[in-house]
């Protein structure tokens, strides 16, 4: 039979739908021995069982007696296996008893589908044997086709069942995730707070959190982190940090201890590759608006003095979380007056480019903000991404996570 012709009549009777890879397996096997132009006689699925070291029959067709189910060929007995493993497809004649027992005495095997390993060595997960009156290279070649478009589609059954579960697990992330992020906006005495992370892939490193801190909830902590680079990675690493502020928060521990055991802990977590800048800072009901903050190697927020016009940046008072175990952080403050304005940001914000490959920048964000603070904090984070998404492009691969707190102080 010609073998690109033979090759298209496996893959067609292979490219239906089967719910599961047996059911693929047991009935292509059926269809090609019911063939009469491939010229087989009967044939057998054998599935690799590693706790057995030995393979166990799956479907078996043809005009020989039937093996018992609990059969099996074991691995050591059987060298052939070996062979197989190397050469793909191999003819030999029946050595075992039980099976000439039941009418086999010639046939061609051949592996399928993944390897797996069993001890040191590497076996096919599946095996397809048959038989034929006419032993030779013809039906070596034949054999070699029907398994070469099994292997392909059960690869294919397993790349797509793999991207299921993928997606399904990124779902779960991504729900996990916004679960974790607190409502968008808040009030807290004098203090109005509006926040809000865009991932730039389906989940994001950035994160921001508000921090009811002690029994009595007379200070809150605001928080925004960037975990390097995107995606998964990332993301967990944001999700871990963020849990362990949470949990920081309730014993009521100093900012500067604080920062310096949960540095010590991502350097110990993640890998020596993993860091994370940090913006944290408490507001509370202290009349003079007091504002304690440590800044982990964060873009430096802008501060606006409403009454003067000043603006001040509220630079890292310590390094970045993760490569140095033992670094020291300092805090420091500023004093919040009526219609004063903190905003936090993300470096995905200032460094979004355009198609000229510009960058946002800090001094556009700060005009923006300068020109809106007559407005609430929801309003100025709108207007900020609003402006943004006029000035970058779409090419996600100059784009970032990107998050904005603003806080402003209304007595």
């Amino acid at each position: 039979m010609d073998q690109k012709k033979l090759y298209r009549t496996i893959e067609s009777v292979a490219s239906q739908k089967f719910s599961n890879e047996h059911e693929l397996l047991a009935d292509v096997l059926n269809q090609i021995i019911a063939n009469e132009q491939i010229k087989f006689t009967g044939g057998r699925i054998w599935k690799l069982d590693p706790t057995k070291n030995a393979y166990r029959i799956l479907f078996q067709v043809g005009n020989v007696q039937k093996i018992t189910e609990d059969f099996l060929l074991h691995i050591e007995e059987n060298p052939i296996f070996d062979k197989v493993s190397v050469e793909r497809s191999i003819l030999a004649d029946e050595t075992n008893t039980t099976l000439m027992s039941k009418g086999i005495f010639k046939y061609s095997a051949a592996g399928v589908g993944r390897k797996v390993r069993v001890g040191e060595k590497m076996y096919y997960e599946y095996m397809i044997a048959v038989n034929s009156d006419l032993i030779g290279d013809d039906l070596r070649y034949t054999l070699n086709i029907v398994a070469t478009v099994l292997t392909s589609k059960l690869n294919e059954t397993f790349l797509s069942r793999s991207r299921k579960n993928l997606i399904a697990d990124i779902d779960k992330a991504k729900q996990l995730q916004r679960s974790i992020l607190p409502a968008h906006e808040m009030k807290f005495f004098d203090y109005d707070l509006f926040g809000v992370t865009i991932p730039a892939e389906i989940v994001a490193g950035d994160f921001y959190d508000y921090l009811k801190i002690g029994d009595d909830e007379e200070r809150l902590g605001i928080v925004v982190g960037d975990a390097a680079s995107k995606g998964l990675g990332a993301a967990a690493e944001a999700m871990y940090i963020s849990g362990a502020l949470r949990m920081a928060s309730t014993f009521q521990i100093k900012i500067s201890p604080m920062l310096f055991r949960l540095n010590q802990l991502v350097n110990k977590i993640f890998s020596d590759d993993k860091f994370t800048t940090l913006f944290y800072g408490e507001i509370s009901n202290d009349k003079k608006g007091l504002f304690l903050y440590a800044n982990a190697g964060h873009n430096p927020p802008f501060f606006f003095r409403k009454k003067t016009g000043e603006v001040l940046l509220l630079d890292p008072t310590g390094p970045l979380l993760g490569p140095a175990p033992n670094s020291k952080y300092e805090t420091d403050h500023i004093n919040f007056k009526k219609g004063d304005i903190l905003v936090i940001y993300s470096d995905g914000i200032v460094e979004s480019a355009n198609e000229k490959y510009d960058f946002y920048g800090e001094e556009r964000l700060k005009k923006i903000i300068q020109d809106s603070v007559d407005h609430t904090p929801k309003e100025i984070t709108s207007i900020i991404l609003d402006d943004l998404l006029k000035f970058s492009t779409n090419d996600s691969k100059y784009q970032d996570d990107k998050t904005i707190v603003v806080i402003k102080r209304n007595g």
